[in-house]
């Protein structure tokens, strides 16, 4: 009997954490086109924080062998004898808010070059429905010649890493799993239930399986922009929305969703994937892009009301010095993508005022390549005072600043998350 050997096809935050985890019982090669990144995974070292050098060395093999554990590497040369392929890349969105499949078409041309007869193709990636059967198997049967469903098969599991979350762990999450034949699909949920530990879901096909993902953050989403135009409704009734959600929370069904910026690579990309699929076969789905457009317009909403209470306090707004604490998409994670603290701050700096950035979690040189703003990691002890602070994101360090040191004796707080306990400082 064949011994099963995976190919991890990108090496971010999803594929990572799961390479790690196959690697326990499993030959594993993680695949990455980034040679910098291979180096640092091959060191023993994670920029995402997702797995911990212990736990990376534990598993990690400095060269090829027949052994479990996992093996890091940019050629495609390391993963020809592979027989299971899962690809987890990204799957972002351009410019006009459309997908952006690149990522996927690149990814399947390089599994294509190695694919053999009997190999299993698994995606991870988010998509619309039908996007593994109608746009990346065409891929794999052009590049490879070979014919799916009979030289070579498929299986989607859709991705659920939080990012940042030590608690919810890729094996603590429940996986679904889907093949392209019911007997493939009982073997990739074979695969998978062999190293989840919180059990799988076996989807009757892999468009089921996609719908299911992408509904998932869309819903939040929707959630989510709800409570953000409660948000903006009660500031015009000058009443407090987390008191109000908190009130309401005490009813057992009540959904405990929060006002926010929407930003990162799931929630705030998602739904345009469903929406342009939908559109597609003839619908036009009006909640989905509602929502989104309430929640990307937030960024814009939180500054103009800013703006507003600079005004009211006679801040002069022009050349105020305003310190912005935190960048990351979310709290205690270093992941910038798609983050939308970037429009609130853009849209202060369209004011002329000077903001200073502080995160201890995000990577300056990503920030400055990403959003061309600086960033620092430390607050430097020089006495500055601020004319405003804004609470972005709620890292653990920021929750126990003595904010006041910094702030101007007529300065502003306002705490876009609402975390902060002092119910004179302005939140969203």
């Amino acid at each position: 009997m064949k011994t099963d050997k995976i190919a991890i096809i990108g090496l971010g935050y999803v594929g990572l954490p799961l390479a790690r985890l196959f690697a326990t019982k499993y030959n594993v090669v993680g695949f990455d086109i980034n040679p910098s990144r291979v180096n640092e995974l091959s060191n023993g070292n994670d920029i995402t924080l997702e797995v911990t050098p212990a736990t990376l060395k534990s598993v990690l093999k400095t060269k090829q062998n027949n052994k479990n554990g996992l093996f890091c590497t940019t050629s495609t040369k390391d993963i020809q004898d592979c027989n299971y392929y899962i690809i987890t890349v990204p799957t972002p969105i351009d410019k006009n808010k459309r997908p952006d499949l690149t990522p996927l078409y690149k990814s399947s041309e390089t599994v294509g070059r190695v694919l053999k007869k009997g190999d299993i193709v698994i995606y991870e990636s988010t998509v619309f429905p039908g996007a593994t059967e109608e746009e990346c198997i065409p891929v794999l049967e052009k590049i490879s010649g070979l014919k799916f469903n009979i030289d070579f098969f498929a299986g989607y599991s859709p991705e659920r890493v939080n990012p940042g979350d030590k608690n919810h762990t890729v094996d603590k999450i429940l996986k679904v799993t889907a093949g392209s034949t019911p007997q493939v699909g009982l073997q990739v949920n074979s695969l998978y239930a062999s190293v989840i530990t919180a059990g799988t879901h076996l989807a009757p096909t892999i468009k089921v399986a996609e719908a299911a993902k992408v509904i998932e953050n869309s819903q939040r989403d929707i959630n989510i922009a709800f409570v953000n135009e409660l948000a903006k409704i009660f500031n015009l009734m000058d009443i407090n929305t987390h008191d109000v959600l908190e009130a309401a929370g005490t009813k057992w069904n009540f959904l405990p969703f929060k006002p926010g910026l929407v930003g990162g690579h799931c929630i705030g990309v998602d739904p345009y994937y469903l929406a342009q699929k939908a559109q597609e076969v003839g619908y036009h789905p009006e909640i989905i892009l509602a929502g989104r457009r309430v929640n990307d317009s937030m960024g814009q909403y939180v500054a103009s009301q800013i703006v507003k209470l600079m005004i009211d306090k006679d801040i002069l707004i022009k050349g105020a010095n305003i310190l912005n604490l935190g960048i990351t998409f979310k709290e205690n994670c270093p992941d910038v993508r798609n983050t939308k603290a970037v429009d609130l701050i853009n849209q202060l700096k369209s004011y002329k005022t000077n903001i200073t950035i502080y995160d201890p979690w995000a990577n300056p040189d990503e920030v400055k390549h990403e959003y061309n703003l600086d960033t620092i990691n430390t607050l430097q002890n020089n006495n500055k005072k601020f004319d405003v602070i804004i609470l972005t994101v709620a890292h653990n360090e920021f929750l126990s600043l003595d904010l006041n040191t910094l702030l101007k004796s007529n300065g502003l707080i306002y705490d876009v998350k609402g975390v902060l306990k002092n119910k004179s400082i302005k939140c969203l």
